[in-house]
């Protein structure tokens, strides 16, 4: 990099102090440097090490995960540049069974000693838990794979596209925004590539490459006279992708108010036109509260699902685990045992999916070896069926996992973690414009804002970025304040129409918390446009 371009990108410093979720032990490193493969036949042999260790010293089976987790951030606000944030974060996670308990040591120092250190503290680990442990872990039957890989499909690496260009970018789209009259803009891009290579016991050796990305701003308009401000966050979707995700395709629009896209994300656009919907939310007119119809975008919708539905059915949630950092769920096994447990209307319809690409969760193997795939958790309004891994999968009377099993970097255990959950789309051709043209009296809505939700994931509120009132079948204009109330039942026997496979898009969680200590994961939600009818709204506007 030439120096005039390296004080251009670090005007303002380089801190880490932006990186959410980075692993333990991570070190800096230069955007060269991350670009430098791993040996593949040296982690077999180091996987080797440590496994025949923890074999050596009692584990009736143990799995290996070597991990190489790549971080760069990059963070701008209005003309410059905050934070360049390039990290590398490298070492071993050992999980073992001895005397029918786990056990779960980990390392970064990569040379054989070390490694057998690690494998036979997990294994002391195991035993010393296994004197308090009542009952043997089950694990469902898995067979080894042998040596395999899998790769996200990307189409360009983000982590080999120059920092300048993605600068260049940024700062572009914050220049746009302030020409048009925005006050504030902060502008940011997350890139994630984990190198993981996985080794059991049972004869697998998992080589795969997973990538993500997530570009995201807000954008904020004062109002002098009446004293207030504006905001709009980004309606991006955090993706399984790489850099081919900000190179969206005219043929990939979806017909709406406003452009979105299918599976990629315009940057520019989207700055553009939210500025200008901060002049109507700031003349917009708080809602009046009472029942209305709901028509709500995928942008909004998914993180309704990911609270309402994804964590809901975890299960060990379901059981108890969570109870004293992130509470139950209501979604008991009384209600799955019965087979009748009416949790949505009968259009509604949820999979667990770890396949699809482009989706956060998509990989080709958990982290503990299983093949991933799709299963039904709600069918035709009942529940079915949970979130379940090896350990957990006799306890619903299942001879596999999920696999859905996975740990946040190298240095934690892995555990239960949701999949995408996804509503699947109407079976019937349904646009968006029909759903408006049969309204009465409803409200459509974009984006994630604020939401609550209880401790068993049942009473909840949430609000939106965009809300556009529908009278007699037209929208009339925008509302601001608007919050939708409901119980998770209620709500989803409200749900009344879903758009078809064509309006079928994710939204995300990039940094979804869990355990203790806690785990970040990233989770995608796909749905379609979907309605609810008659939903409780009440107004959280300030009235001047």
């Amino acid at each position: 990099m030439k120096r005039k371009d390296f004080l251009y990108l670090t005007g303002m410093g380089v801190s880490a102090a932006m990186l959410q979720g980075m692993p333990g032990m991570a070190k800096t490193i230069t955007p060269e440097e991350a670009l430098k493969p791993i040996d593949v036949a040296l982690q077999k042999k180091m996987a080797d090490v440590a496994l025949n260790a923890a074999r050596s010293k009692g584990a009736t089976y143990a799995d290996v995960r070597l991990g190489r987790y790549l971080n760069q951030v990059i963070s701008t606000r209005e003309t410059r540049v905050q934070n360049i944030v390039n990290s590398e974060s490298y070492g071993m996670g050992v999980r073992v069974l001895a005397n029918g308990c786990w056990g779960f040591a980990a390392t970064d120092r990569l040379d054989n000693d070390s490694i057998a250190r690690a494998a036979a503290t997990a294994v002391s680990i195991a035993k010393e838990n296994a004197r308090l442990q009542s009952e043997p872990v089950k694990l469902a039957p898995q067979k080894g794979y042998g040596e395999v890989s899998w790769k996200t499909p990307i189409e360009k690496n983000a982590f080999e596209v120059p920092v300048k260009e993605k600068v260049d970018l940024l700062l572009a789209a914050n220049a746009l925004a302030l020409k048009a009259g925005a006050n504030f803009i902060s502008n940011n891009l997350f890139m994630i590539n984990e190198q993981k290579y996985f080794a059991s016991t049972e004869g697998s050796y998992i080589d795969q490459d997973v990538h993500r990305i997530w570009p995201t701003f807000t954008i904020t308009k004062t109002n002098p006279s009446a004293g207030g401000f504006e905001t709009r966050n980004a309606l991006s979707a955090p993706m399984g992708m790489g850099y081919e995700y900000l190179m969206p395709s005219e043929k990939e629009k979806i017909q709406g108010i406003f452009p979105l896209y299918k599976k990629r994300y315009d940057l520019m656009e989207d700055v553009r036109i939210g500025t200008a919907q901060l002049d109507e939310k700031l003349k917009a007119k708080p809602i009046e509260p009472g029942k209305y119809d709901l028509i709500l975008d995928p942008t909004n919708l998914f993180l309704t699902i990911h609270e309402s539905v994804g964590h809901p059915t975890e299960l060990d949630r379901v059981l108890g685990y969570e109870a004293n950092f992130a509470g139950t769920s209501f979604l008991t096994l009384d209600k799955w045992q019965s087979k009748k447990f009416n949790f949505g209307s009968n259009i509604v319809n949820f999979m667990g999916d770890k396949v699809t690409p482009g989706s956060l969760g998509a990989v080709g193997y958990d982290d503990e070896g299983v093949k991933t795939k799709q299963w039904d958790i709600i069918k035709d309004g009942v529940l079915v069926d949970y979130q379940a891994t090896r350990d957990q999968a006799h306890i619903l009377g299942h001879t596999a996992s999920h696999g859905c099993c996975y740990a946040q970097n190298w240095a934690s255990v892995q555990f239960q973690r949701m999949p995408n959950v996804n509503l699947v789309p109407g079976k019937v051709p349904l646009k968006t414009a029909e759903l408006i043209k049969n309204t009465e009296k409803g409200l459509y809505m974009f984006g994630r804002n604020s939401y609550s939700i209880d401790q068993q994931r049942y009473n909840f509120q949430f609000s939106s970025q965009l809300c556009y009132e529908i009278r007699n079948g037209k929208i009339v204009g925008m509302a601001k304040g608007a919050a939708y109330q409901a119980n998770t039942q209620e709500f989803w026997n409200s749900c009344s129409a879903i758009c078809d496979e064509s309006d079928f898009r994710f939204g995300g969680s990039f940094s979804d918390g869990k355990g203790e200590p806690s785990q970040a994961s990233s989770v995608s939600h796909g749905c379609s446009t979907t309605k609810f009818d008659k939903v409780n709204v009440i107004s959280t506007a300030r009235r001047i």
